[in-house]
This record gives C-alpha cells, sequence and structure tokens, in this order.
C-alpha cells in the first residue's frame, strides 16, 4: 500500500447544506427509541437512525479542514491504483480529531456495549469527494468480522450517498442513502454474511465524510 498526504482546496465547494441543518446546534440525539432495526438474512441486522447527529454540516466542514486526508495508492494484480476516496485512520488510543466524535463513541458504548459485550474501539474515516468516489463490495473481513459476530457503527456528514447492501455472493441489495448526521449500525453476523458498498454515480453528488467505528481487531 502507498501512501500520500493530500490538501483539499477547493474540494468542499460543491457542498450544499441541509435547509434542516443550518441553524441546528451540533449535538447528539437519543439512540434508545430513535434507531430502528431490520432484520436481514442470516443472522444480519442493521439499525438506523436518521439525523442522529445535528448540526452535521458544521462537522462536515471541520473534518474536511482539519483530518490530515491520505490518498492511498495500492497494488491491483499487474499495476498501481490510485483509492477512490481519502481516508484516515485513528487507533486506539488517538485523540478523535472533534470532541463530538469522542461524544458519540461514548454513546453508542452506551447503548450497544451490553449486546455487543466490549467497547468500540477505532475510527476510520472516509472522504467521498463526489460521485466518482466509492468503494467497492466487501466486508469488514480483516480480524475477527470473518468468524465472530460484531457491529460496525457509521456516521455520516456532508451530502448523502447511497449505500447499498446484499447477501454475500450476490443477491437483491437493500440501498440507504445517508448523509447529514444519520447513523446506520450493521451487527449480527452482517460483516461475514453480506456485503456493503458506496457505488460511484453519475448523478451530480456533493462530498461525504463517513465516520466508522469498530471494536478492537475489526477492520
Amino acid at each position: 500500500m502507498f501512501e500520500q498526504w493530500h490538501t483539499l482546496d477547493t474540494m468542499t465547494a460543491a457542498f450544499q447544506a441541509s435547509l434542516l441543518d443550518l441553524d441546528a446546534e451540533l449535538g447528539l440525539g437519543p439512540l434508545d427509541g430513535a434507531v430502528h432495526r431490520t432484520h436481514l438474512a442470516h443472522g444480519a441486522w442493521i439499525d438506523l437512525g436518521q439525523g442522529w447527529l445535528s448540526g452535521a454540516d458544521a462537522l462536515f466542514e471541520r473534518l474536511a479542514e482539519r483530518v490530515p486526508w491520505r490518498a492511498e495508492r495500492r497494488r491491483m494484480y499487474d499495476k498501481v491504483v490510485e483509492v477512490p476516496r481519502l481516508l484516515k485512520f485513528y487507533d486506539e488510543g488517538e485523540t478523535l480529531p472533534d470532541p463530538v466524535l469522542a461524544e458519540a463513541r461514548r454513546a453508542l458504548d452506551a447503548y450497544y456495549g451490553p449486546e455487543l459485550g466490549e467497547p468500540f474501539r477505532t475510527a476510520g474515516l472516509c472522504f467521498y469527494r463526489d460521485g466518482r468516489d466509492s468503494v467497492a463490495w466487501h466486508g469488514d473481513t480483516i480480524g475477527r468480522g470473518s468468524t465472530e459476530d460484531t457491529m460496525v457503527a457509521i456516521i455520516s456528514v456532508g451530502s448523502p450517498r447511497s449505500l447499498l447492501l446484499r447477501p454475500r455472493g450476490g443477491g437483491p441489495s437493500i440501498r440507504r442513502d445517508l448523509g447529514h448526521g444519520d447513523l446506520i449500525v450493521m451487527g449480527g453476523s452482517c460483516q461475514r454474511t453480506w456485503e456493503h458498498a458506496v457505488p460511484k454515480t453519475t448523478r451530480p453528488a456533493g462530498p461525504r465524510i463517513s465516520i466508522q467505528f469498530r471494536p478492537r481487531g475489526v477492520r
């Protein structure tokens, strides 16, 4: 894997704030009674909390400017290709780039800890600059996610993008459009029996940042 530092310059120029979020104070809503679970096949499930993070557009602007984003290049067969998104990973013990992310992780631990049996430890951030940025079908199966039930909690800020889920091996997909402070939690066997993706789109798409909280040993 090859990495390089990346400066944003005018990358957020196309971002359009939500009219519902313009004057909202940055903060977290409740989880109890506000997230809605959908049971999938093979013991997988997803929880969705729309607009869980209020004032999310302000957080998007802060993260876009302050996070030391990296543009990565990876070897694919006989070529080295650019990863179609910017990345930053915060390992255990590293200070998160905004206090509200630490607050969000504590809230997720308090709500999901009894079911998960452990806290969320790491945070991975992805910057989707426009519709050309994407992530291919995959599950978070590096580490324990390949053999154990686990959870991955994702907060989306910025313009909505489609997150697709499908059974591993193929099948009809499920679509959720996420942005402006939405929360999705993938749990149960989801990482090993289902796959998820953010596909490229030719439709106008503003920038989006996703923040993924994971337990120890799950990537």
